[in-house]
């Protein structure tokens, strides 16, 4: 028998980010490129613009960066502290915990909540932090909304109150990486003054656009601030792109998929959305639940619609679990980070995705746990129940 050197159907790629992505944006993308300094470009930009406000619930500017969502983390940063400014983190993951490893190498004092990597941002002790800083040493409260690395989401709004019961001035900065798009978000309404985002994940589009989303409180801070900044400047890219353009020279075609990724979003309403990552969360997490194995993520309160993190019993490998389901049924599931390195497999179940695809990703991981002896009973029936049941009636405005 010939060695079998290709591999027929779809490859599931079912790793938090980058997602897949749909036909409709990789056709966008799959354009000529036109010139950056034209009135057809000025047009696209300008679309960009309106569409990608409510998607982050913000009025004010959205700056587009030719990037990861590490150089929107020191964007951020860079454009409203100064060297020697002391920043509140919270260690609610590996990404947090890359975060604070920019802030500490651009020379700022960080102040690290420690974490257990199973619980989100905690309101009470970001508020004890600030309610004792009566000199207002800190500056920024930075936090990741949904952990990568754990499926855990913190609660944004609490942390802004708890930050206004302090009577605190400090700037609220998050990171929405693995949520936008996916996790409903308010920038304005929850006070946050910088918003991070990255185009890989709930924006359906492949890695290479990164954001933030600036409040007045943040524009004036960046008046003043004194950390060096070059590629990052706000001041920049606002004075070029609240008429259509880019100090320099901008992902045209990026550009595309993202009007189109946004359209998308819009025609199936954010609502909508949203409920669809709750409907696919809530029947992963049935599917642990039935496969007698442990979420990452300890208060409900906290679970991701994005992701799920499951931790493997002890005395097995969550990697060599995640090889064999690679190898016997091409498929991609996220690794574990960090600390959690070996012990966690992850779940993506962001972006462009269905109810048939989630059977058929948490079908692939019951046959992965059968292959490789590890014990479990059956989550893909309690799953399929809960996929079965007739979806919430779509909310028709938008």
């Amino acid at each position: 028998m010939r060695p079998v050197s290709h591999v027929s159907g779809i490859h599931f790629l079912q790793i938090p980010g980058p997602t897949n992505v749909p036909e409709r944006v990789l056709r966008a993308i799959d354009r000529a490129t036109i010139d950056h300094r034209g009135p057809e470009f000025q047009r696209l930009s300008l679309e960009i613009a309106c569409l990608l406000h409510p998607v982050f619930g913000a009025r004010g500017p959205i700056v587009i960066y030719p990037s990861s969502g590490s150089g929107a983390w020191e964007a951020a940063l860079v454009n409203t502290l100064s060297p020697g400014d002391r920043v509140l983190m919270a260690e609610t993951g590996q990404f947090a915990t890359l975060w604070s490893r920019i802030a500490t190498r651009l020379g700022l004092d960080l102040d690290m909540i420690p974490g257990d990597w199973r619980h989100g941002a905690d309101p009470d002790a970001i508020g004890e932090r600030l309610a004792a800083d009566t000199a207002h040493a800190i500056k920024a409260v930075a936090i990741v909304h949904n952990e990568t690395s754990t499926a855990v989401t913190s609660r944004v709004a609490e942390v802004r109150a708890a930050i206004d019961r302090a009577g605190h001035p400090a700037l609220l900065m998050v990171d929405t990486i693995s949520s936008l798009g996916s996790i409903e978000y308010r920038h304005d309404d929850w006070g946050v003054d910088v918003t991070v985002a990255g185009s890989q994940k709930g924006l359906m589009l492949p890695p290479g656009l990164a954001f933030n989303a600036i409040s007045e409180k943040a524009l004036a801070a960046s008046r003043t601030a004194r950390l060096p900044r070059s590629y990052w400047a706000w001041d920049d890219m606002l004075e070029s792109t609240r008429t259509g353009w880019f100090p320099y020279t901008p992902a045209t075609n990026m550009l595309y998929g993202l009007r189109e990724a946004l359209h998308m979003l819009d025609e199936e309403g954010l609502a909508n959305v949203y409920a669809r990552h709750a409907r696919h969360g809530e029947a992963t997490r049935r599917a642990v639940q039935g496969w007698g194995l442990e979420l990452v993520a300890l208060d409900p309160r906290e679970y991701s619609n994005s992701l799920t993190a499951i931790s493997v019993p002890e005395g097995f490998d969550a990697d060599a679990l995640r090889a064999t389901i690679l190898e016997r049924f091409n498929m991609s599931l996220g690794t574990g980070l960090g600390k959690l390195k070996g012990r966690v497999f992850r779940i993506g179940h962001l972006g462009s995705f269905n109810d048939l695809m989630l059977a058929g990703t948490l079908c692939g991981v019951q046959m992965g746990l059968d292959i490789a002896g590890i014990p479990h009973g059956d989550g893909v029936t309690p799953a399929l129940a809960q996929l079965t049941n007739p979806a919430p009636a779509l909310a028709l405005s938008r």
